[in-house]
């Protein structure tokens, strides 16, 4: 069965099985210190309720990986409705020196038939008047990347720094097309980040890409290698900043399925050392480590002596840029084998006790 087949009979019963939301319980905001382009400051995080993933909504059902579609009401949600979320959510955090703040829609910002346009214009107006706010940051498949989106956008806010985020997930199209299901190519991803870089003789516009490690029917060594070739891939091309996400298990998804019949497991947190340690050794632009379900059932996991020590380390070398120190656990063996023995044992899932 193709991946797509399988994915669109998967998303269809989770969509089934989810509850009905209301806008505002979909809702939220909080902030973080974070490192922006000109050094650590604040960020303001804040998520709107639109209709959801025009990928996972498709006939393909979306990422394998990605059950975000679970936080969208399904439904159109009205520019007024949005604008009136926003303003409530950005309302409840004090706007510091040095502030970025980032949306998510649960999709691409920049398709408006997610975000209408007088939504995402009326944002952007109450944003560029906010004088702390140094970036303003979005997400974006790349099909909704275009010169004219852009303009609209940036002569709107024209001395912000403008972030727009790309999830490419690899470069490796076998991978994408069927382990992830992403929809689409890296020629897509290419014609993107260019259309961005024309625009930086006129704007403060920036590209940030998000690589996924361990997807689905990946060894741990497979893991490791692909998510550093990635980070050079991107940075020659010109992107300005890498995100890494490491797998977590998101109920209602393949990968969950996976992991449930013993056939996946999240990636070890050595290796995202490992991962975060050869990256900063070889790639200059900034890196940043997601650690969201570190040391959970369905996250990153080593061992319980040392999964909090390590969450917190990554934690603080995302905010000064530095490669973590060495140290010692008695899991790590453990770890070495996996990955060692990963070619002969083509197991995705770990050494763990």
């Amino acid at each position: 069965m193709e991946t797509q087949d399988l994915m669109s009979k998967i998303r269809k019963n989770a969509i089934e099985r989810m509850e009905e939301k209301s806008s505002a319980e979909l809702s939220a905001s909080w902030t973080s210190r974070d490192l922006l382009y000109s050094g650590i400051g604040n960020t303001i995080f804040i998520i709107l309720p639109t209709p959801g993933c025009a990928h996972a909504l498709s006939k393909s059902g979306g990422c394998t990986m990605c059950s975000y579609i679970a936080d969208s009401p399904l439904k159109k949600v009205s520019s007024s409705e949005l604008l009136e979320i926003f303003n409530k959510l950005i309302k409840k955090h004090e706007i510091k020196p040095k502030t970025a703040v980032k949306i998510f829609v649960s999709g691409s910002f920049l398709n408006e038939d997610e975000l209408p346009k007088a939504a995402r214009d009326n944002i952007l107006k109450r944003l560029n008047m906010e004088e702390n706010v140094e970036e303003i940051v979005i997400e974006s498949r790349p099909e909704f990347v275009t010169e004219k989106i852009l303009n609209e956008c940036m002569e709107l806010i024209p001395k912000k720094i403008f972030e727009v985020s790309i999830g490419l997930e690899s470069s490796s199209d076998y991978i994408k097309k069927y382990k992830i299901n992403k929809g689409f190519l890296n020629k897509d991803f290419e014609r993107s980040i260019n259309i961005i870089k024309d625009l930086k003789s006129n704007y403060k516009i920036k590209s940030k890409a998000y690589i996924f490690v361990k997807p689905i029917l990946t060894s741990e060594k497979e893991a490791i290698e692909d998510a550093v070739s990635t980070a050079k891939y991107v940075e020659n091309l010109g992107v300005d900043r890498i995100s890494f996400c490491p797998a977590t298990i998101h109920k209602g998804t393949l990968m969950e399925i996976l992991w449930r019949r013993g056939s996946y497991s999240p990636p070890w947190i050595w290796s995202i050392l490992e991962i975060i340690k050869r990256v900063r050794n070889s790639v200059k632009i900034p890196i940043i480590m997601d650690t969201a379900g570190f040391g959970t059932r369905r996250g990153p996991y080593n061992c319980k002596k040392c999964n909090k020590m390590f969450k917190n380390l990554i934690i603080e070398t995302n905010l000064k840029q530095e490669i973590p120190e060495d140290f010692e656990c008695e899991c790590k063996d453990k770890w070495i084998a996996d990955v060692k023995f990963s070619d002969y044992t083509r197991s995705t899932t770990n050494l763990k006790s």
